[in-house]
């Protein structure tokens, strides 16, 4: 479990310290729901220990089978959207990429399902939040 969370954990502060919103994304026009900056450091680093330890279940269970691709790919996924975002300024992009991201995370949800209802539950809060990141990705697109 370690490993998967130094993964996780890991990798995605250290996206998000590279890729931390600058002058371009403080010039952007926002939504109204859009959350206050200092709160999604919190949220990203509870998300990702359930998701480290969703992993680990799941690859403890079943390394190659379709709940660890999917996991793997949300994973990928994840990561990639804050260069995307904040270091390419590709809003329209960064928008399909969390699309992707949040169908992955459904579909882990639902693969996992039947095999392991915790690692299942562990990634609602997080498909929650991608969910919401998405609707709030297309708002800052459609006000920009």
């Amino acid at each position: 479990m370690i490993l998967f969370l130094l993964l996780v954990v890991g990798g995605g502060l250290a996206i998000g310290i590279l890729t931390a919103p600058g002058a371009w994304y403080a010039g952007l026009a926002k939504p109204s729901f859009n959350p206050p900056n200092w709160l999604f450091a919190p949220v990203w680093t509870a998300l990702y220990v359930l998701i480290a330890i969703a992993g680990w279940r799941t690859f403890e269970r079943d390394r190659s089978g379709w709940p660890m691709r999917l996991w793997w790919a949300q994973l990928a996924l994840n990561f990639l959207w804050s260069p995307v975002f904040f270091a390419a300024h590709q809003i329209g992009v960064a928008l399909g990429v969390i699309l992707l991201l949040l169908a992955a995370t459904l579909a882990f949800i639902g693969a996992s399902w039947r095999q392991d209802r915790v690692a299942a539950w562990l990634f609602v809060p997080y498909a929650a939040w991608v969910g919401f990141a998405s609707v709030l990705n297309a708002a800052i697109l459609v006000l920009n």
